[in-house]
């Protein structure tokens, strides 16, 4: 594609973005589905571009001012994904030179919100909880995610996934604290490998797959998946009980819970049984009250630790939204746990990195169920065998209480999780 006529595509798709009326990746995928034509390197380019304005949209903002045209061009070209020079061939000479003197400002010269591209009650939320720390973060959340995935160890070994990777000329390292999982190189397409098509393996961050080792569902066990989604931590669920005992999927969205259906035909599970329900309180949740051996909770939430994934999530969300979530969680989290039965355990999780989501739920379902133990993650994740566990955890006497995983500490995303056995 010419340069002016990808920039001229990319300023629409940004145009389209930045409205923050939908979720930016339903944006992007509607934009591709309504331009066929675009080729995968379009593609990359029109996607990391909108994404790129999404992460620093508060430096960009500032910048654009002092431009000229339609701000969305603007933002477009601060963003742009590619060489400088394809760049500058799409733009007039005052462009460039506006551009060349934006390129030219120091980090150091900018005020504290155009270099943590944050909005201000996040950025006190996140500074009150890591202090010196704050930068590290700040910037890790603005860069792009690694893309990791998870062996299906029903079908595969991951020494064996590895290699098959590697032949077909993609690079992947093991994850340094999950077994199950390979991180890569780039973002190559997975869907035409045979690995991906026989259901070898599944996107996920490393965060997740961790996750998934706290429940530790065993063979022939009742499980339950309480907030499903597309199936993620179900299929890994599945896999570690090698495709024995029941394996409930419950989720409110019949249509996320068809996501999983390919997913989970690939996976060669036969243990997995999805149900939409109508709420956490429907007769289907009822009728298994006591009966369960684990039960995960991963709870909806506001999403703020996949900021390197959904940047246009830090300007969708609100300390308000965040209230209104907890009271949600905490509503699930009450009814998810009368499924378990005496001896069973309670997982509760989300993949936010605030506390009003995360421990100040725990603790106060912990306070009001004294028939429920807590336990360290710490412990489990060492018996496990999983390396550093200790670091992956924080709170409690000994730090180890819950898992808590930072983007720009453990490279995965923003994780937490709180175990509980019932008495």
């Amino acid at each position: 594609m010419h340069p002016k006529a990808l920039l001229d595509a990319c300023a629409e798709l940004v145009r389209l973005v930045v409205k923050l009326d939908h979720p930016a990746d339903a944006v992007v995928s509607r934009y591709f589905r309504e331009h066929r034509q675009l080729g995968p390197r379009e593609r990359a380019t029109l996607a990391e571009t909108a994404y790129a304005v999404l992460r620093k949209k508060a430096l960009f903002d500032h910048m654009a001012a002092s431009g000229s045209g339609p701000k969305e061009r603007r933002l477009a070209i601060l963003g742009f994904h590619g060489p400088r020079d394809f760049l500058k061939s799409a733009l007039s000479e005052p462009e460039k030179q506006w551009l060349d003197r934006c390129d030219a400002v120091q980090p150091s010269d900018l005020l504290a919100p155009h270099r943590h591209n944050l909005p201000q009650w996040l950025a006190d939320a996140l500074q009150a909880q890591v202090g010196t720390q704050f930068d590290a973060l700040a910037n890790s959340l603005n860069q792009s995610a690694d893309l990791d995935i998870r062996v299906n160890a029903l079908q595969a070994k991951r020494e064996a996934v590895q290699k098959e990777l590697k032949a077909a000329g993609i690079a992947a390292q093991p994850t340094p604290y999950s077994p199950w999982g390979l991180r890569l190189q780039g973002k190559p397409v997975l869907t035409k490998l045979d690995a991906f098509t026989r259901g070898a393996i599944e996107v996920q961050d490393e965060g997740s797959q961790l996750l998934a080792m706290l429940v530790d569902a065993k063979r022939g066990e009742m499980v339950v998946d309480f907030c499903a989604g597309a199936g993620g931590k179900t299929l890994a669920l599945g896999a570690a009980m090698r495709s024995t005992g029941r394996l409930y999927a419950f989720d409110t969205s019949a249509h996320r819970l068809d996501a999983l259906k390919p997913r989970l035909a690939r996976s060669g599970l036969s243990n997995v049984h999805p149900a939409a329900i109508a709420h956490e309180r429907d007769d289907r949740v009822k009728r298994l009250a006591g009966k369960m051996d684990r039960v995960l909770v991963d709870a909806p939430c506001t999403g703020l630790g996949t900021l390197r994934r959904n940047p246009d999530l830090k300007w969708r969300q609100s300390l308000q939204g965040v209230q209104e979530m907890a009271v949600k969680q905490a509503a699930i989290l009450e009814s998810a746990s009368r499924m378990v039965k005496s001896g069973g355990r309670l997982v509760y999780a989300t993949c936010s990195v605030l506390p009003e989501e995360n421990e100040m739920i725990a603790q106060t379902f912990g306070a009001a169920h004294p028939d429920f133990v807590p336990l360290s993650a710490g412990a489990l994740l060492v018996e496990l065998k999983v390396e550093q566990a200790a670091s992956l955890c924080s709170g409690g006497d000994d730090g180890q209480l819950y898992l808590r995983l930072w983007p720009h500490v453990h490279q995965t995303d923003g994780f937490f999780a709180a175990v509980w056995q019932r008495r």
